[in-house]
C-alpha cells in the first residue's frame, strides 16, 4: 500500500485502517461499456448497493499518473462523459501512468490494483475470455492469465457471451482457476442465465463461497475464483435471440476492420443498438446483482 503510484481515497483508506469490508469495482464499464448518462447512473447505484449490503465500494481507475482506489462523483462523471479515456489492461498500465492519461481499468488491471490495496473481492459485469476463432487469432483475454496469479475473487455474470464460452471454461480449468456458479448448475452467458455449458461447481450461499475462498487461499493456492452469478430471468435476453445479434455484430466488426481491445466495446454498442436497448437493460441489471452478491460474500469473508 506504500506504492508511490497508489492513490487510495479517504473513505477507502479509513475502511482499510478500521478493518471494514471492501469490494472493488472496475471503471471500463463506465467509459466503454455503457452510454452517458446510464454509465454514471449505474456506477453510483452500484456503489450504493455495495454500501447497503454492509461494505465499502472501491471503484478503480487510472487518473493523473495514479492508480486510484475509490473515486468521487466528479471523477466518475469525467470517466462517463470524456472521450479518449484509455481502456487499460495490464500491458497498458505503465504507459498510461507515465503519460498521465485517464484510464478505465479492465478486469485484469482492476484485479491487480485491488490486490495492491489488499482488497479480495471484485464485482464486474462479465469477464474476458477466449475469443471466437481464437485458433486463428490467438486472442485470449489477459483477464484469464491475471486470474491465474492474483488472489482476488471475481463476481461476474459469467464470461461475455460474445466470446467462446466452452473454450474459456477449458482454459480456466487448465490454469487452475475454480469456477463456481451461484444457485444453479448451468454456467451463465452474461445476458442470458443459461449458456448450454454445465458449471464446474455450484454453491448456494454467500457463506459457502466465502468458505471456499478461505480454503483456497489458506492452503497457499494463489489466484482467483470466478464466481458466476446468473442474471434473473425477468432481465435476461434469451440465448438464441442474443446469439443472432452477436453473430451479426461480429460480422460488422470484421467488415469494419475492428480488432484487439476495440472489439468488445464495438460489439456491446452494436448489440445494444440492435436490441433496442434490451441488452443495455440486462447489462445494468447484472452488474447491480453482481455487486450485491460480491458485497455479501465479502461480508462473510
Amino acid at each position: 500500500m506504500m506504492n508511490e503510484y497508489l492513490n487510495i481515497s479517504p473513505e477507502v483508506a479509513s475502511a482499510i485502517s478500521e478493518g471494514r469490508t471492501l469490494v472493488a469495482l472496475e471503471s471500463t464499464i463506465i467509459s466503454h461499456g455503457m452510454p452517458w448518462p446510464q454509465n454514471v447512473e449505474t456506477a453510483l447505484a452500484v456503489e450504493q448497493i455495495v454500501r447497503d449490503a454492509g461494505a465499502i465500494p472501491a471503484t478503480i481507475a487510472i487518473l493523473e499518473g495514479k492508480l486510484c482506489v475509490g473515486l468521487d462523483d466528479r471523477q466518475l462523471e469525467m470517466l462517463g462523459k470524456s472521450t479518449g479515456v484509455w481502456k487499460v489492461s495490464l500491458r497498458d498500465m505503465p504507459f498510461v501512468l507515465s503519460q498521465n492519461l485517464a484510464g478505465a481499468t479492465t478486469v485484469a488491471a482492476t484485479m491487480r490494483i485491488a490486490s495492491m490495496a489488499g482488497i479480495k473481492i471484485f464485482a464486474t459485469g462479465g469477464t474476458g475470455g477466449v475469443h471466437r476463432d481464437a485458433e486463428n487469432s490467438f486472442d485470449i483475454s489477459a483477464d484469464l492469465t491475471e486470474m491465474a496469479q492474483t488472489s482476488v475473487a471475481v463476481v461476474s455474470a459469467g464470461v461475455k457471451s460474445i466470446l467462446d464460452i466452452g473454450l474459456t471454461l477449458e482454459y480456466l480449468e487448465t490454469m487452475g482457476i475454480p469456477v463456481v456458479t451461484y444457485r444453479q448448475d448451468e454456467f451463465p452467458a452474461f445476458y442470458s442465465s443459461n449458456s448450454g455449458f454445465k458449471s464446474p461447481l455450484r454453491l448456494d450461499s454467500e457463506a459457502e463461497i466465502a468458505a471456499m475462498l478461505n480454503a483456497k487461499w489458506n492452503i497457499g493456492l494463489n489466484g482467483s475464483v470466478l464466481i458466476a452469478n446468473p442474471l434473473p430471468p425477468e432481465f435476461e435476453v434469451p440465448l438464441e435471440v442474443m446469439e443472432l445479434q452477436i453473430v451479426k455484430a461480429l460480422a460488422e466488426a470484421e467488415a469494419n476492420g475492428i480488432k484487439g481491445k476495440e472489439v468488445t466495446p464495438f460489439l456491446l454498442k452494436r448489440i445494444a443498438e440492435n436490441t433496442s436497448g434490451e441488452s443495455l437493460e440486462a447489462n445494468i441489471a447484472l452488474i447491480k446483482g453482481n455487486a450485491r452478491l460480491a458485497a455479501g460474500i465479502a461480508v462473510c469473508l
